[in-house]
C-alpha cells in the first residue's frame, strides 16, 4: 500500500471564547478571555477558595433538543455539537459508514452525571438512578455518541490519558487513516469537568490560579506571576481525511496532519519531569516521523498551563529537543485567554495549529508582563505574528498526569 496522507477538512468547536470554531478564532486574535465568575451558590454551598473559570459560551440548549441533552452527559453533549459542526464545515463527505471513524478523548468523562447521580441515589434511593446513568458517565460516552450521530461503523475510540486526551485521540484518527482503516476519521476532544468535587481537587492540590479579583487575567502563562491554570470546558473537533479522497471530492484543505509523537515521563503522577526529557522525545519524534529538519518548525502552540513548574518544564524540553533552531521557532500560549480545557485542550490547541498554519498567523500570548528569566524561549506578546510564506510546519505540545506526552506536527498543503 502506498503512503496515505491525512489532511484536515473540517473544523467544529464549543468553547469559552464561542459558541463556533469561527467565533473562538476571532476571540483568540483578538486577545479575548473567556474567564468569569462562577455562579454565586457555589461559592456559598462549597466555601471554594477560587471563584471563577472558563465556562462555555454558548449553552448546549442553543444547539440540541431537550430528549439529546436529557439523554447525554455534558461531555458528550459539547463532543457532539463540535463534531456536526466539523462534519457540515468539511462539506459533509460522502463516505461508506464502515470506512468513517470516530476518535474523542476526554481527560476525566462523564463527571457531572456521575455525581449527580450518586446524589440522588443517597437522597432519594436506587428506583430514582436514571436508568442510562451508567452509558452517560462512561469516559467513551462522547465517542460514542458521536459515533451513533455520525453512523460511524470504522471504529469509535477513546483515549484518556488526562490533558493530552485530546491531541492523542487526533493521533489515533491519524493512524486509523494511514493504516487504511478509515478514509475519513472525526477526532477530537471534550470535558466538562467544572463541577464542585474536581474544581476543589484541583484546589486543594494547589493547581488553580487563585487571582479571584481578576479572572481575565489569571491565566498568565510564562509570566513570573503565574500561580496555575484557569479551569475551562468545551469541546473541539477535526475532521481528518484521506488526501486523495478529500481531492477527488474538491474539499477545502486548511493543512496536512503530518505526524504524531508520544512518550512517557514515568516520573511523577502530577509533576512533569523537571528537564523535559520525555516530552521533547514526543517533539523529536513528530519532526522526524514527518520527514521535516528543525529549521522546518515555524511555529510552536505550547502546552504552557501557567503553572510554575509545567511551564518551565515546557521550555527546557523545547530547547532540549531543538537547541539553537528553538530560537526560531515562536510560541503562542493560547490557554492564556481559553483556560485549560483539561481533556478537550489538545484538540482545540490542535485546531488553532491548523488554523495557524492555514491563515499564517500566530496568536499572541496574553496576561504576559514580566517573562520568566528561565523561559528561554520567542513567546509571541503584544500582536500576533505573520509566518512565513510558502512550506510551513508547526508543532503543537500537550501533556497529561500520569506523565503522557502527545506532539503534532501540522503542515501546509
Amino acid at each position: 500500500m502506498s503512503e496515505r496522507r491525512v489532511v484536515v477538512t473540517g473544523l467544529g468547536a464549543t468553547t469559552p471564547l464561542g459558541g463556533t470554531i469561527a467565533e473562538t478564532w476571532e476571540g483568540i486574535l483578538a486577545g479575548r478571555s473567556g474567564a468569569k465568575p462562577l455562579p454565586a451558590e457555589w461559592l456559598e454551598r462549597y466555601e471554594l477558595p477560587v471563584h471563577f473559570a472558563c465556562t462555555i459560551a454558548q449553552h448546549p440548549s442553543e444547539v440540541l433538543t431537550k430528549v439529546e441533552i436529557r439523554r447525554m452527559d455534558p461531555s458528550a453533549q459539547y463532543a457532539v455539537i463540535a463534531a456536526r459542526a466539523a462534519m457540515e464545515d468539511a462539506g459533509a463527505p460522502e463516505v461508506e459508514p464502515e470506512r468513517l471513524g470516530v476518535a474523542v478523548g476526554t481527560g476525566i468523562g462523564g463527571v457531572w452525571t456521575l455525581l449527580d447521580q450518586w446524589d440522588i441515589l443517597r437522597e432519594k434511593g436506587p428506583r430514582r438512578v436514571f436508568p442510562l446513568a451508567v452509558p452517560m458517565l462512561m469516559p467513551n460516552t462522547a465517542a460514542g455518541n458521536v459515533s451513533l450521530q455520525l453512523g460511524a461503523r470504522a471504529g469509535a475510540h477513546s483515549t484518556v490519558s488526562a490533558c493530552a486526551s485530546g491531541a492523542e485521540s487526533m493521533g489515533t484518527g491519524y493512524e486509523m487513516i494511514r493504516q487504511g482503516r478509515a478514509d475519513v476519521v472525526v477526532a477530537g476532544g471534550t470535558e466538562a469537568a467544572i463541577h464542585p468535587l474536581p474544581f476543589a481537587g484541583f484546589s486543594q492540590m494547589q493547581a488553580l490560579s487563585t487571582r479571584n479579583d481578576d479572572p481575565a487575567g489569571a491565566s498568565r502563562p510564562y509570566d513570573t506571576g503565574r500561580d496555575g491554570f484557569v479551569m475551562a470546558e468545551g469541546a473541539a473537533v477535526m475532521v481528518l481525511e484521506e488526501y486523495e479522497h478529500a481531492k477527488a471530492r474538491g474539499a477545502r484543505i486548511y493543512a496536512e496532519f503530518a505526524s504524531i509523537g508520544m512518550s512517557a515521563d514515568a516520573h511523577h503522577i502530577t509533576a512533569p519531569e523537571p528537564e523535559g526529557a520525555g516530552a521533547s522525545r514526543a517533539m523529536r519524534e513528530a519532526v522526524e516521523r514527518a520527514g521535516l529538519s528543525d529549521r522546518d518548525i515555524v511555529h510552536i502552540n505550547a502546552h504552557a498551563t501557567s503553572t510554575p513548574v509545567g511551564d518551565v518544564a515546557e521550555a527546557n524540553a523545547v530547547r532540549r529537543a531543538f537547541g539553537a533552531a528553538a530560537d526560531g521557532m515562536p510560541v503562542s500560549a493560547t490557554k492564556s485567554m481559553t483556560g485549560h480545557l483539561l481533556g478537550a485542550a489538545g484538540a482545540l490547541e490542535g485546531l488553532f495549529t491548523v488554523l495557524s498554519v492555514h491563515h499564517r498567523v500566530a496568536p499572541a500570548t496574553t496576561n504576559l508582563e514580566d517573562l520568566d528569566p528561565k523561559i528561554d524561549l520567542d513567546v509571541i506578546r503584544g500582536e500576533h505574528r505573520s509566518l512565513p510564506e510558502g512550506d510551513v510546519a508547526a508543532l503543537n505540545n500537550s501533556f497529561g498526569f500520569g506523565g503522557h506526552n502527545v506532539a503534532l506536527v501540522i503542515t501546509s498543503v
